[in-house]
């Protein structure tokens, strides 16, 4: 167990705070006090598949950790653990490997009274009450600060290769592949990860008539919709979408239609009720949107 003593006082219980990682996914409030998890890997359990890590542990030290047993975690490459559940997004392999959310098994994070809280479990078995887990992951460190986390690991495939193909329906593509695990889709092309034995993502891959790839395309970083995955053929402009999940990198901010529908009013209602639970005086990484 990673002792906690130290970053909980270092929050408090009064002045605003604000927590901060590597910086890549947006850094901390300005003109707030900033403060920073524990970093380093605790321990790994490979035949439970579960791994325990300070928050602010690079994803890459923890992946690179994980891949001595030949296992990994479903988190978006780039800045830290904590930095990548308190954001919530995913990364372009949540059609096969699931999104954030289910990484997070158990957390001990620090509340806004400068207390240590913990929430969940180590596995899915013992866990019981409110889900406060999925509260965490994505409230951006408006509920708490991460300090300690176990998360859900998961094997490394045999194999993991980009495909790309022309293609004006990527539908029929997808359709036609065997639990792809990304298919991404620029309008007029698709890009296509296929994991699992060699021989059978090869031929997949030439059954479905795709060349090989040297990866994803980059995506736009304009704005990141959230839409139905159905609706991913009505787009327009410059974007790459993640066919299937519903979610679509846009050169262009995130249209207030959009908006609207993904975050009706009651549902922002209930998030700052809860935010306002959790931190009755918005002390943590305040003006940050709920």
């Amino acid at each position: 167990m990673i002792s906690l003593d130290d970053f909980a006082a270092a929050v408090g219980a009064s002045d605003p705070v604000t927590v901060t990682g590597l910086g890549t996914r947006g850094g901390p409030v300005p003109g707030v006090r900033v403060v920073r998890a524990p970093a380093g890997v605790e321990w790994v359990q490979p035949d439970e598949m579960t791994v325990c890590c300070g928050a602010a542990t690079p994803v890459d030290v923890l992946v690179a950790a994980l891949a001595e047993h030949h296992q990994t975690v479903a988190l978006p490459p780039g800045g830290t653990v904590g930095g990548a559940l308190a954001l919530g997004c995913s990364d372009v392999r949540r059609l096969g490997w699931g999104p954030v959310r289910d990484v997070l098994l158990q957390a001990r994070y620090i509340s806004a009274k400068g207390e240590v809280v913990k929430a969940g479990g180590p596995t899915v078995k013992n866990v019981s009450g409110f889900d406060l887990c999925r509260l965490l992951v994505g409230s951006r460190g408006t509920l708490g600060f991460l300090g300690e986390v176990i998360l859900r690991t998961r094997p490394v495939a045999r194999s993991s290769r980009w495909f790309t193909a022309a293609a004006t329906d990527p539908f029929a593509l997808f359709t036609a592949l065997y639990r792809p695990t990304s298919v991404l889709w620029n309008g007029s092309r698709v890009w296509i990860l296929l994991e699992g034995h060699p021989r059978d993502i090869v031929e997949q891959a030439a059954g479905a008539g795709l060349v090989a790839s040297e990866g994803p395309p980059v995506l736009p970083t304009g704005g990141r919709w959230t839409i139905a995955p159905a609706a991913v053929g009505s787009l327009t402009g410059e974007f790459v979408a993640e066919v299937g999940v519903g979610v679509v990198h846009h050169v262009d901010p995130t249209p207030d239609a959009w908006v609207a529908t993904e975050r009706p009013a009651r549902v922002v209602a209930l998030a700052r009720a809860v935010k306002r639970e959790l931190d009755p005086t918005n002390r943590l990484n305040p003006g940050v949107d709920v």
